[in-house]
């Protein structure tokens, strides 16, 4: 007899990679939109993203889940620091393979003081370790742990 699913689990990989790209392009279109407001005083809030962002941010199911299953049981820091350092290795290794593809990679982070290659600024590791820490929750109520 099969078990009847929590209301957002979705079993099929495939299904979670579509969320966690979904998520992430929901992300990035909000976020862009509020710094370029918040730098520029832009009312018109414009936002900006690529279709190559989907795929990326869909690589959570398969990079993200099995870390987050084997990280669970150890501090916030430890699982923070290593969401970040996966979240920024992701980002250094699509960029450079869709810099490689097409020349350039959907972001360029030269104009900032500190980047490696353009590609990832350290800075943002804060960040991503809190995105991380974030996306456990979704994770948990997409396999239905929650």
């Amino acid at each position: 007899m099969r078990r009847r699913p929590k209301q957002f689990e979705i079993d099929s990989k495939a299904g979670r990679f579509a969320v966690y790209g979904g998520l992430g392009w929901c992300f990035e279109v909000l976020s862009t939109g509020l710094h370029d407001f918040a730098r520029y005083r832009d009312p018109r809030l414009q936002s900006r993203s690529s279709l190559w962002m989907f795929p990326i941010y869909g690589l959570l199911q398969p990079l993200y889940e099995p870390l987050h299953d084997a990280l669970r049981d150890k501090p916030a820091v430890v699982r923070g620091g290593a969401y970040a350092v996966g979240i920024m290795a992701v980002e250094y290794l699509t960029g450079r393979a869709i810099r490689g593809l097409v020349g350039e990679a959907p972001w360029d982070y030269t104009y900032a003081k500190v980047h490696i290659d353009g590609l990832v600024r350290p800075a943002y590791f804060p960040l991503w370790a809190g995105v991380g820490l974030a996306m456990e929750r979704v994770h948990d109520v997409l396999t239905g742990r929650t």
